[in-house]
């Protein structure tokens, strides 16, 4: 699955990585001039907060794209790129294209990968 974000919503996802490497860059900082415990595990909560929500957004994105590009018959327009077998026994490739199922449980294993 490619990802292919739109403008804004790439630029959103921009601004939360550069926020999350900024305060990152501050725990480092912190961590090195011996600040205080709790200080620091603040700041690396909101580092944390920043990645997790802009993970989220691509997932969300990535969703949004595979429901648009579902074909009438419920199927996906887009090749299985791993060939994996998927929940069901038949290869993605075989079939020339992923079940709403495969995407699904694709989309399910990135999700909880931020979990």
């Amino acid at each position: 699955m490619e990802l292919d974000l739109a403008a804004a919503e790439m630029k959103a996802v921009l601004n939360r990585l550069r926020r999350a490497q900024g305060q990152i860059t501050g725990v480092i900082r912190m961590i090195e001039e011996g600040r205080d415990c709790e200080e620091v595990v603040t700041q690396l909560a909101a580092a944390s907060r920043a990645l997790d929500r802009a993970g989220f957004a691509i997932i969300a994105s990535g969703l949004q794209q595979c429901l648009a590009e579902m074909e009438p018959d419920g199927r996906s327009g887009r090749n299985d790129q791993d060939g994996q077998d998927g929940e069901d026994g038949q290869a993605g490739r075989a079939a020339g294209r992923e079940t709403p199922e495969q995407m699904r449980a694709k989309l399910e294993k990135l999700f909880l990968s931020l979990a």
